[in-house]
């Protein structure tokens, strides 16, 4: 199978997903949108609050064999669709680390929820588990207040940042020495 990224509306992804699943369903075997999502906690005006966003806001990605004159003719028709990346005339599928980010994302089963993670002696996070893991070295900036991470990524040779979640853990040696 291969994976191709779809640009649409801000903040439409699962909407489209849902339309463009519509217009193919005589098909719906040869293939499958997606949008990965985030579980961040919110907190506004004292109350905290879960909310599930887009990882790639803007982002839907398809999997399939190949983009075919009808796929492409009926998922065009969809609102609030804009392109196939790299453009609608050179549809290419995903491939190395464009791949690998999305295929990272997939593997925590579509949400990406909390990762774990401890402050070493220099006050450096240390990611354990989750999606968060493997990306140590893309980390812009730590918010151990809201327990987020500002990610930057670099997909389709754009580079962008995201916020993703984070669990405070005790590293076993504290928790024996305490």
């Amino acid at each position: 199978m291969n994976y191709y990224a779809l640009q649409v509306k801000t903040n439409g992804e699962e909407a489209f997903i849902s339309e463009a699943t519509r217009a193919l369903s005589f098909r719906q075997r040869e293939q499958r949108f997606f949008a990965p999502r985030r579980r961040l906690v919110i907190r506004r005006q004292g109350k905290k609050t879960e909310e599930l966003k887009a990882v790639f806001p803007g982002y839907v990605f398809l999997e399939t064999p190949q983009v075919d004159h009808t796929l492409y003719r009926l998922v065009r028709g969809v609102k609030g669709f804009f392109r196939f990346l790299k453009n609608n005339h050179d549809i290419t599928p995903l491939s190395g680390p464009d791949l690998a980010i999305i295929s990272h994302f997939q593997s925590f089963g579509g949400i990406a929820e909390s990762s774990k993670a401890y402050f070493d002696e220099n006050d450096r996070i240390v990611i354990t588990e989750g999606p968060l893991q493997g990306f140590e070295g893309a980390i812009v900036k730590v918010d151990k207040r809201k327990q987020r991470v500002k990610l930057r990524l670099d997909f389709s040779q754009q580079k962008f940042t995201i916020d993703l979640a984070f669990e405070m853990i005790e590293k076993a040696e504290q928790r024996r020495a305490g």
